[in-house]
């Protein structure tokens, strides 16, 4: 981060201050990318200045330095998005992913015999994160794309991976983070979505159908460590028509995909 950006951010001096200011333009720039990873689109400064609560000057210092770097791209109209060093970060990253590298594996084999699209998601602070997915045969449509985030009373996979955490705790997530879906079918209810997590890891499966998107279904499984905690979910998304189906049997085949992922990675959980 460049020194005008850090001493704009901080007016004060001496050594501490200086400390602080590194800190404060590293958050500034945190902040921009959590900007952009949020709203899932580019954005002028403006906007992200008045999201973060930042002073503009200070977000078009920042801005310049990170396009400098690559962390970020300047686009037609000044719109500001990711940056490609950001790619070449998440790659080394997911390269160092046991769990991601593995859970990717089972995707394409389950992938490959249900004939439906799935998913691995993770857990992301108050939201589900989508990690990777891999389109079955018939090429089914779902908005819930690579790093799509949800909220976590949305999704069976969301709801699943809380399910481990005391009870206390699942009520004071779902209290603050449980919204209305697009569709009005999703719970809200705190203590209601408790059980339900709680619920669904003792069974190893969650399922949900409509609760975001109309004639839409999800059946996922926890993918869960030794000490039982859910670390990840692998799910089959379908149209909610086949949901009963038999051939193949999905809940069946989803649930078989998360004991072999905990398997090949030595996890046991306490059941």
């Amino acid at each position: 981060m460049s020194t005008t950006a850090l001493e704009r951010d901080d007016a004060n001096e001496g050594g501490a201050t200086r400390r602080r200011s590194r800190t404060s333009g590293i958050d500034r720039a945190l902040q921009i990318l959590d900007y952009l990873q949020k709203v899932e689109r580019p954005a002028t400064a403006y906007e992200i200045a008045r999201d973060i609560g930042a002073p503009l000057s200070t977000i078009y210092v920042i801005v310049d330095d990170l396009v400098e770097k690559e962390m970020l791209d300047r686009q037609d109209g000044g719109l500001l998005w990711l940056g490609p060093r950001l790619y070449h970060y998440g790659l080394t990253y997911a390269r160092t992913l046991d769990l991601l590298t593995v859970a990717e594996q089972e995707m394409h084999e389950l992938a490959q015999s249900s004939g439906e699209t799935i998913q691995i998601c993770g857990r992301d602070g108050d939201h589900m994160v989508v990690l990777a997915m891999e389109e079955g045969k018939d090429h089914f449509q779902v908005t819930s794309r690579v790093g799509t985030r949800s909220p976590l009373n949305w999704t069976a996979s969301g709801r699943i991976l809380v399910g481990h955490l005391p009870e206390a705790e699942r009520r004071a997530i779902f209290a603050r983070s449980a919204v209305a879906s697009p569709t009005g079918r999703a719970e809200t209810d705190q203590n209601v979505l408790a059980k339900i997590s709680a619920d669904a890891l003792e069974q190893g499966l969650s399922i949900q159908a409509g609760d975001s998107d109309f004639a839409v279904a999800c059946i996922a499984a926890p993918i869960r460590d030794n000490q039982g905690a859910c670390r990840a979910t692998i799910s089959i998304v379908v149209p909610d028509r086949k949901l009963e189906q038999k051939d193949p049997d999905l809940i069946a085949l989803v649930k078989a995909s998360a004991r072999r992922i905990e398997s090949r990675l030595g996890w046991h959980a306490r059941r």
